[in-house]
């Protein structure tokens, strides 16, 4: 007689229904971790650093301490594990905000900036996360020990992967941070509740209540935080960056992983509101044939806007990766497609390798303080820009740093991987001090050096529609560079000489407010004093 063969069940334990939400949840909460922690710390290698790490020693102290218990596992105690978890992600959301911005406070080598906030806000719910693996083997039933613990890491590695997929390619692009958190406070609220079914206690069913209930008044009202940004005309979180338009005094900015990147005069949209940008013009005193223009990044489109209405003859096209801030220009800015106007969707370099276009001048406007495309920054990238650029083409570049001192080392670097292509280079500091500020940045083709009383001369002679005669009196037409390397694509230590500058102050000056500065909130937590010092003129 035939035997019927015998096929695995597809029916789900509750043992395999925990170790797979918890990996799940685990693998989400350390992505969202990064978009929490990186508008008050960066998404610098040493963020990143300190969120693995943390995972991995809370994940591995739970394991240690589950199969320590494990003997005493049952559903309850997995339900009480699984409401746990979404108890301190509730306050998570509610309190995380507050608590991250009071944590910036503390005394602490910048690259271990991050390290309490990370530690104090995802350690927890990671840890209880850990004893489901060990609790569940212990209830799989199995009587071989390496069957039931190969089985369980197996399934919460399944689940791990669904988790970093489902945050990553769906759950970011679609929801903000508060609205994530929900999603995996109410995950883990609904498991402790399959694994209690069909007797749910009195004590489970009241703690799942008011942990939802607090779920989602975090989520309605976005948490407890000092935000002195204004009013939050719209914010996202894209698939590269938390994205914010607020209004304050009459001033739209745009800000990107929580430090302004674009501002514009609600009353006057062609207004330098931020000081630097005013340098923006200072490439037509060293050139008087400027026709074509690109901007590698594009931000609230403060440049190419002014750009189109100072110089009618003027074409700009500019490359901005992400496509949430190009929408987010057109709908907040005012920024319009035209003949004179064209926007790609992609990546600088990518568009300077494909593209056919010869510019007269290509503005580098992608680095942030703490967050710099190490493939914008070296010599083979710079090759690539001066071969994009006519015979007399000229590079400008937006740099944050220090003019000198331990937080001007990626400045000088720069210097110095753009004097390896262009034969002549000159900054302007936009702040006139020792604080990390935007240094602008011009390398030219042509080999003659313009001095500053030249450069003086030609803003009295020339129409550039500004008056530049202030900001040219920061002209360098050299630094120091001996103690910094050459950027190159195989090595480029950029997150390195990037690393002075945390805990820094960021100031901006702003045109017309001689007595104000925009101030990088991180920077002005973590360093008291710099709060109620006067801002630099």
């Amino acid at each position: 007689m035939n035997s019927t063969p015998e096929f695995p069940s597809l029916r789900v334990t509750r043992p395999e229904l925990a170790v797979f939400v918890s990996g799940i949840t685990s693998m989400g909460l350390e992505i969202l971790a990064g978009r929490m922690v990186a508008p008050e710390f960066g998404s610098s290698i040493y963020t990143w650093g300190s969120i693995i790490g943390v995972f991995l020693a809370a994940l591995s102290l739970g394991y240690y301490r589950g199969g320590k218990q494990a003997t005493q596992a049952s559903n309850e105690t997995l339900v009480r594990v699984f409401v746990a978890t979404a108890a301190y992600i509730a306050g998570v959301i509610f309190l995380g905000d507050l608590f991250l911005q009071s944590t910036a406070s503390l005394p602490l080598p910048s690259r271990f900036a991050s390290l309490p906030a990370v530690t104090l806000l995802f350690g927890p719910p990671t840890y209880l996360l850990g004893y489901v693996s060990p609790y569940a083997a212990e209830l799989s039933g199995q009587s071989e020990v390496g069957a039931a613990s190969g089985h369980v890491y197996a399934v919460g590695t399944v689940g791990s992967i669904l988790g970093a997929f489902a945050t990553t390619y769906l759950l970011i692009p679609s929801l903000s941070v508060t609205d994530i958190g929900l999603v995996f406070g109410l995950l883990s609220v609904g498991t402790a509740l399959a694994l209690a079914r069909p007797n749910i206690g009195q004590e489970a069913a009241v703690w799942s209540v008011g942990i939802v209930v607090i779920l989602l008044v975090a989520a309605t009202t976005g948490g407890i935080g000092l935000d002195s940004r204004g009013t939050t005309v719209y914010h996202t979180q894209t698939a590269y960056q938390e994205l914010r338009v607020s209004d304050a005094d009459g001033v739209r900015t745009l800000y990107l992983d929580g430090q302004p990147h674009s501002a514009m005069d609600l009353s006057d949209p062609t207004r330098h509101v931020f000081d630097y940008t005013s340098y923006f013009h200072a490439p037509f005193l060293f050139s008087d044939d400027i026709d074509r223009v690109l901007f590698v990044g594009g931000g609230g489109f403060t440049g190419p806007r002014v750009f189109l209405e100072t110089y009618p003859n003027v074409t700009v096209d500019v490359v901005e990766l992400d496509p949430e801030v190009v929408a987010v220009s057109k709908e907040y800015f005012g920024v319009e497609e035209s003949d004179r106007l064209n926007i790609y969707t992609m990546d600088g370099r990518q568009y300077l390798r494909e593209t056919n276009e010869t510019y007269d001048l290509i503005i580098l406007d992608a680095y942030r303080k703490d967050k710099v495309p190490f493939e914008l920054t070296t010599v083979e990238f710079m090759q690539l820009t001066s071969d994009r650029l006519d015979d007399n083409g000229i590079l400008f570049a937006n740099v944050i740093s220090a003019p000198s001192g331990p937080a001007s080392k990626f400045y000088r670097a720069e210097y110095k991987t753009m004097r390896e292509v262009y034969p002549q280079v000159y900054s302007f500091p936009t702040a006139g001090s020792v604080v990390v500020q935007n240094i602008e940045v011009v390398a030219t083709k042509n080999d003659t050096l313009v001095t500053r009383a030249e450069l003086q001369a030609r803003n009295q002679r020339r129409d550039i529609g500004i008056d530049l005669a202030a900001e040219l009196t920061s002209y360098r037409n050299s630094t120091p560079t001996d103690d910094v390397p050459v950027l190159r694509d195989d090595r480029a230590p950029v997150d390195s000489l990037l690393d002075p500058m945390v805990g820094q102050r960021y100031v901006i000056q702003r045109t017309n407010e001689t007595n104000r500065t925009e101030t990088d909130r991180s920077a002005t937590a973590r360093n008291a004093a710099a709060q109620n010092a006067a801002a630099p003129r």
